[in-house]
């Protein structure tokens, strides 16, 4: 009987044992799985709470200012008289002086110039003897570009005054008529020679692709240039198509526009057809054109001779060396036609 009591004893014990166990594992579990919740999952829901009144964003502000109005300022812990404390500094005498072991020695002669010399003189001195950083850029070059006269009349302290620059007056706006142009090309007016259209934002884009529609048969426009016209894809598509039938513009400006990568890679496409384009400028585009359209510009140069100017900013070393060997090739070929 004593027996089965202490038996059962133990196993109740071990049951306990277990059962502590399995709750401290669940603690443990909770506590980390708990920790791993969002703030908001970790405390009780108060967003049930039902308003107290009407939500005024203007008398919360109202009542937020007057409250900082009201609010009273913190007391200094040590308030501002302007009294001053301790002793005043008092240089000691000689300190201002060169050690005279570190004094330099000169000629009577030179001692006796150098003393009567006046502000400017001495800057200009400093001038010629390469101490630039007692005077500013424009008053050492002055003084080294002048033999026997004075440059700097105002001496050492006009450093510290900045140098007077011209004020330019700023560009007038473009004043080309757009409509005319458009019908002098159409016309094929053999007086327009250069159609300049820079900087003008409001030209529409059915008009300017009616521009390069009529260029495709004009046989007298040298340059076209449509710098800053916002022109986009299909102005892009529509050069593209000039460029294929037109024979004798040599000249093409379309930087700071909106044309994209698909739209610069028709051009470039229809550049490999033309033999007459000498110069084009494509850089400055909202987006940039990628290494694929950069790639294929230096391909379109090495297989176009009449190329000799591109204006585009490379981003990417291959591309970039492989255009220039071929303008400088292309320049080449130019010269030796020259020549002969």
């Amino acid at each position: 009987m004593i027996k089965e009591k202490k038996k059962s004893l133990e196993e109740l014990t071990l049951m306990l044992l277990k059962v502590t166990e399995i709750i401290l594992n669940l603690i443990i579990f909770l506590t980390f799985q708990n920790a791993m919740l969002p703030a908001g999952f970790r405390q009780r829901d108060q967003t049930k709470k039902s308003p107290t009144g009407p939500f005024d964003r203007f008398a919360l502000m109202d009542y937020l200012e007057k409250e900082a109005i009201e609010h009273k300022d913190r007391d200094d812990l040590v308030p501002f008289t302007g009294e001053k404390r301790g002793k005043a500094f008092v240089p000691k005498p000689g300190s201002g002086q060169i050690p005279v072991e570190e004094q330099i020695t000169l000629e009577p002669e030179l001692e006796e110039a150098l003393k009567n010399a006046t502000d400017a003189e001495m800057c200009d001195i400093a001038a010629i003897l390469g101490m630039y950083t007692l005077m500013s850029n424009k008053q050492y070059y002055d003084a080294l570009n002048t033999t026997g006269k004075i440059a700097n009349t105002e001496g050492i302290n006009s450093v510290v005054k900045p140098d007077v620059y011209k004020v330019y007056p700023e560009e007038p706006p473009n004043d080309t008529d757009v409509e005319e142009t458009l019908r002098c090309i159409q016309k094929n007016d053999s007086s327009l020679v250069e159609v300049n259209l820079n900087n003008i934002p409001d030209i529409p884009i059915p008009t300017l692709k009616e521009i390069f529609e009529a260029m495709k048969r004009n046989t007298h426009v040298l340059s076209l240039s449509i710098a800053g016209t916002r022109s986009n894809d299909p102005v892009a598509h529509a050069i593209a198509e000039m460029l294929q039938s037109n024979t004798t513009l040599q000249s093409l400006n379309i930087e700071s526009n909106f044309i994209t990568a698909q739209g610069m890679m028709a051009i470039i496409k229809a550049l490999e057809e033309n033999s007459t384009l000498a110069e084009i400028k494509i850089d400055n585009q909202r987006q940039k054109l990628g290494d694929s359209v950069e790639m294929e510009i230096a391909s379109m140069l090495e297989n176009n001779p009449s190329i000799i100017k591109i204006g585009y900013h490379f981003t990417q070393q291959g591309p970039r060396a492989r255009a220039a060997m071929a303008i400088t090739r292309n320049n080449d070929i130019l010269r030796q036609q020259r020549v002969r």
